[in-house]
């Protein structure tokens, strides 16, 4: 029997790497899915690549007006969601010594108030049984050299679900986060400038994981089934790893 049979979920940054995994995943376990992306190329390509069930809306994160079209086409279509997942992020190293306002700006701006307008325009619409996933990384607990910015934004969001759990849980609604390690998706490649460069650093992250590999995508989006379907129903609050060790050994 598919998992999310009836379930309506909203995967934000859904039009490649890990949301795009995220969303073909829950679609195949019977959820209608709707997915928001900046790329109207590459929003199209990802609702054809979902399927039937899915749609999508193009859109920017650090625009609220973008998040409520989102909101408001799902109030229309379906009037609930089941399932929110805040998704979209970028990762842009900047040492501190090379710091700019907009580096900082930016990321803070997706990372953090993106995703945490995301969930306030959503809340009307998630219910007793809900279940939001916030995508963290292991960034939040490590410190890795020019990485600044992208940690703290990724510490605020495991903030963030620790407050909602005891905020919403008398509503019925579960907030956990997931943090991905090394994964291999385009997000890799915008670490660097060249050819060389980029696979370099995908060698780089492979070599810090004692799977010694990258993660693939279908891998997180297998756990975050997990915490997507009534099979987690008694979790809450948590920070699912799934990273092949990179944070534990």
């Amino acid at each position: 029997m598919s998992k999310l049979a009836g379930k309506v979920a909203v995967v934000t940054g859904g039009s490649s790497g890990l949301g795009l995994a995220m969303a073909e995943r829950f679609a195949k376990e019977g959820a209608s899915v709707y997915i928001m992306g900046r790329r109207t190329a590459e929003l199209e390509k990802a609702v054809s690549s979902i399927g039937g069930k899915a749609a999508g809306v193009q859109g920017d994160v650090q625009r609220i007006q973008d998040i409520d079209r989102l909101v408001d086409k799902v109030r229309r279509e379906k009037g609930r969601i089941d399932i929110l997942v805040a998704n979209s992020g970028i990762v842009d190293p900047q040492p501190v010594a090379e710091a700019t306002e907009e580096n900082f700006d930016n990321t803070f701006g997706i990372n953090v108030r993106g995703l945490y307008f995301t969930v306030n325009r959503a809340l009307p619409l998630l219910g007793k049984g809900s279940s939001v996933i916030l995508v963290s990384s292991i960034a939040a607990n490590k410190g890795v050299p020019g990485y600044g910015t992208y940690t703290a934004s990724k510490a605020a969001v495991r903030g963030f679900a620790r407050t909602w759990t005891a905020e919403l849980l008398d509503r019925g609604i579960r907030v956990n986060t997931i943090s991905p390690g090394p994964f291999d998706t385009p997000i890799m490649d915008l670490q660097a400038d060249t050819p060389e460069g980029r696979a370099a650093v995908r060698v780089g992250w492979a070599a810090a994981v004692p799977m010694k590999r990258l993660g693939r995508p279908e891998e997180l989006a297998a756990a975050a089934l997990f915490l997507a379907s009534d099979e987690s129903s008694f979790v809450a609050g948590i920070d699912l790893v799934v990273d092949g060790g990179a944070a534990a050994v």
